[in-house]
This record gives structure tokens, C-alpha cells and sequence, in this order.
């Protein structure tokens, strides 16, 4: 059995991870930190786990916790992980962090959205982690920078009209919709439930810190330096995120003929679903599972493409993606502990 463990368990993508490697075929669950819950049985926090695991929050040392473990998840916050990883890699342990500390390739961009980056020498080391474009580069990977969510959903629904060079890529507009487990557990006020219920509101309009993210994937994907508009929106949900994104043509493009390149671009992609034509994505039909779901539009008359996307930002917008990434490490079965299907209604 390979023995994981997650540095910074206690928050939302913590608990997902947790939930989903407590079903693993391979895996046992050997560490799990938070300073704040230190000693208190995970069940204790998080009632869900109540007879599924007796395990207690640990406030250890990375050297600590590689001892017991195999495979590290830092699920540590953003500007926080950087200080973490070095040590859990000079263990030799495999390590999967979550935060946004290695996904920029550009140390200047990551600063500049950021903060000032203590382990600068990791970024050409770090492997973007989505296995649906970096799969071989995964399997040999030290260290994987897991994807953001909101990059997840738009870089899953574009990759296939980038590299078919059909996109105007001058035009690219995303408009995304998230769930407040976005944002975290941290108790914050836009988040409590008197401002969010009844709500729908945009935020971080064309400042938001994914936009770096984003725009460098999909820039290596289209194979030229890309510029898009993003714009998240909060929705009165627990979870998913919806992008709607929109893309001018450079040469009038039927649906069905992107339909045909969608469906081979992911022919042998068990976690990301083409829809069939007039059929569009739906949060419910992906919640709890690490499915991408895509649908596709196309107005030649207005020379426009419409791509939606739906993922759940805890599964594979964090946890599930992770797991499937530690999956493809360890060269163990690549869905392992991730073949669920949505909790609908």
C-alpha cells in the first residue's frame, strides 16, 4: 500500500483529499497536519468521517511526515507551501502541492500576483499537473504544481481549438462561475451565508490571480503568446464551476466539425466528457466527481465559438486531480479512487 500524507488537511480541499484516498484501492491515509486542529481526531472537525478513519490532526515537521509517507499533498496556502515543499522533496518523497506557488513558469509574474518567492529554483522543476496534456511528463515528475480551478475548467475546454488553430486568439473571453468552496474555509465575509444566498455577483474583473495561469497554458498550447478576458462570478452553491467561453473563428467552423475535434482530441480521456451536439454542461452532473464536462457551439454567420465547461473546483478543479496525478507518479491505475459518478440532485 502506498503511504500518503497531507500537509495542511484541515480546509476544504484537504477534506476532499481525504475523503477520496480513504476509498483508494492503494492507498493508506499515514499523516494528516493542521496547527489549529492539533490533536483533534479528523472526525472531530469534519462529523462526515465519524467511523471511517481514526486518525488526528498532527502539527509535525515536513522531515516528520515524509518518515511515514510515500507520497506528500500540500494542501498548504498560497505563498505558504513554498516554505514546505523544498523540505518534503529533500526527503526524496514525491510531493503534489495545490497551492499556486509553482504553477507560474516566471518568477516576475508569480511575485507580481503574488508575493516574493522563497524557492524560486523549484519552478523549472515543477510539472503542471493536468494529466489530459502533461500525462508523460507526470509520470516522471518529482514535483507536481496542481492546477488552479478556474484554469482547469478553461484550459480542458480550449486545449482542443488551440491546437486545431481554428480560435481567433485575440478574442478569447471567459466567463466563469464558481461556488463559494472556492474560497475556502477561512471565515471570510463574502463568503457567510447572508451575502452569498440570493446572490450572483462578478469579482477580481480582469485582476483576477488565475489570469497568468491561464493565459500561459493556453498561450504554449496555441503556440503563440496569448492575452484572454477573464471574469469569475460567485454563485450561491456549495460547488462546481461553470466557464463560458467565447472565441472568434478564423475560418467559418460548423458545431459538428468541432464536435469531431473535441471528440478526438479526448477520445482516451475517462475524466473529461464531450457532450453531444445541443447539449451543454450542467455543475449537478459533475458534483463529487472528477469529471470534466464540455459542450459546444458554433454561429458561423457571427464567426463565434461557444465552448461551456463544468467541473467540481473541489475534485477536479484540486483534490481529484491531484489523486489522479499521484495515480499517474506512482504508475498505479490512473482513475484509481476517482471513478464516481454525480451526486445529482
Amino acid at each position: 500500500m502506498v503511504k500518503a500524507g497531507i500537509y495542511g488537511a484541515s480546509g476544504y480541499t484537504g477534506q476532499e483529499l481525504l475523503r477520496i484516498l480513504l476509498r483508494h484501492p492503494d492507498v493508506e491515509v499515514a499523516a494528516v497536519t493542521s496547527r489549529r486542529f492539533k490533536g483533534l481526531p479528523v472526525s472531530d472537525v469534519y462529523p462526515c468521517f465519524e467511523g471511517l478513519t481514526e486518525k488526528k490532526f498532527m502539527d509535525s515537521s515536513p522531515d516528520e511526515v515524509a518518515s511515514v509517507c510515500d507520497v506528500i499533498f500540500s494542501a498548504l496556502p498560497h505563498g505558504v507551501a513554498m516554505d514546505f515543499v523544498p523540505q518534503l522533496l529533500k526527503s526524496g518523497k514525491k510531493v503534489i502541492d495545490l497551492s499556486a506557488d509553482f504553477r507560474l513558469r516566471e518568477l516576475s509574474v508569480y511575485e507580481k500576483c503574488y508575493r516574493s518567492h522563497s524557492s524560486p529554483q523549484l519552478l523549472e522543476e515543477a510539472v503542471y499537473g493536468i494529466p489530459e496534456l502533461y500525462r508523460e511528463k507526470i509520470k516522471s515528475a518529482q514535483l507536481i504544481a496542481n492546477p488552479g480551478c478556474y484554469p482547469t475548467s478553461i484550459i480542458l475546454g480550449l486545449a482542443p481549438l488551440l491546437k486545431s488553430g481554428l480560435a481567433d486568439t485575440s478574442s478569447i473571453i471567459a466567463d466563469s462561475k464558481s461556488g463559494v468552496s472556492g474560497a475556502g474555509r477561512e471565515p471570510k465575509i463574502g463568503s457567510l451565508f447572508c451575502e452569498v444566498d440570493e446572490g450572483f455577483k462578478a469579482y477580481g474583473v480582469l485582476v483576477h490571480r488565475h489570469t497568468p495561469e491561464i493565459e500561459q497554458e493556453l498561450s504554449f498550447l496555441a503556440g503563440t503568446g496569448m492575452k484572454i478576458t477573464f471574469v469569475p462570478h460567485l454563485l450561491p452553491v456549495n460547488r462546481g464551476i461553470l466557464s463560458t467561453i467565447y472565441a472568434g473563428m478564423k475560418k467559418d467552423t460548423s458545431a459538428s466539425e468541432l464536435l469531431d475535434i473535441y471528440n478526438d482530441f479526448y477520445k482516451n480521456e475517462a475524466f473529461v466528457k464531450v457532450l453531444k451536439s445541443g447539449f451543454y454542461p450542467n455543475i449537478s452532473s459533475v458534483k463529487g466527481t472528477n469529471n470534466c464536462q464540455i459542450g459546444i457551439a458554433a454561429d458561423p454567420d457571427m464567426k463565434r465559438i461557444v465552448i461551456v465547461s463544468a467541473i467540481d473546483n473541489l475534485v477536479k478543479g484540486a483534490a481529484g486531480q491531484a489523486v489522479q496525478n499521484m495515480n499517474l507518479m506512482l504508475g498505479l491505475e490512473e482513475g484509481a479512487g476517482l471513478k464516481n459518478i454525480a451526486l445529482f440532485p
